[in-house]
């Protein structure tokens, strides 16, 4: 039973990291006539939030930040540091979904959902519970259709770099490694993915991949497209 004072249930202290003004607005206004949550301190980013050492019952996290952080780098370093996370998400990217599921997060509720529903799960993950949706069974489960191919944290380093556009040479001298290092990086992580169904023979597929398993962010969409 939650600790009362003259019949009041006590506010659980909310933190969020976001980088969208407007997002982060609507957030504090959903939880402003809350009594039980209290939203006390929005940071642009997770080093920004845990430098201010606040007391909070849990964190809502948005997976895409403009710092480039790791969605589950993000969640660990929170729970690291004693924090639940929920994520609030526009869950364009069912990879950093997942990404930040296998971190440990509560839950994951979208930013497209009725208030009730997000105040709802922002309430039950400050208190410690699950918070079971659609997109939190999805991302547990995987999409069967885009398997997980086990790369080694370098061979997503190097994934990362030559996808993002670096010739091998350039990477060899970014990451400390020979070229030929590199190729055979490359070679790996190609037959990785062949082997899991999702070919990858050419540098734009495997930007394709990159994307697809979030280590490279979403292209931003052309709005008059």
């Amino acid at each position: 039973m939650e600790p009362t004072y003259q019949g009041a249930v006590r506010s659980r202290r909310i933190g969020l990291v976001e980088d969208h003004e407007s997002v982060a607005l609507g957030l504090a206004s959903m939880l402003a006539p809350e009594p039980d949550l209290e939203l006390i301190i929005t940071a642009g980013t997770v080093a920004e939030l845990l430098s201010a050492a606040p007391e909070l019952d849990l964190v809502v996290l948005d997976l895409r930040l403009a710092d480039g952080s790791a969605p589950e780098d993000n969640v660990r370093t929170l729970r690291d540091s004693g924090h639940e996370v929920l994520v609030f998400t526009g869950a364009d990217n069912p990879f950093l979904v997942r990404a930040a599921a296998r971190a440990g997060v509560l839950g994951v509720v979208r930013k497209s959902e009725d208030v009730q529903t997000v105040v709802s799960a922002v309430r039950a993950a400050a208190s410690g519970e699950q918070v079971v949706t659609t997109d939190w069974a999805a991302a547990i489960d995987g999409d069967p259709q885009l398997r997980d191919v086990g790369l080694s944290p370098r061979q997503q380093e190097v994934l990362t770099l030559y996808a993002s556009g670096e010739k091998a040479s350039r990477v060899a001298r970014m990451t400390g490694l020979s070229e030929q290092t590199v190729n055979d990086y490359l070679g790996r992580i190609r037959q990785k993915y062949a082997d899991a169904g999702r070919p990858a023979p050419t540098k734009t597929d495997l930007y394709k991949r990159a994307v697809e398993d979030g280590w490279l962010p979403v292209p931003e969409r052309n709005p008059r497209a």
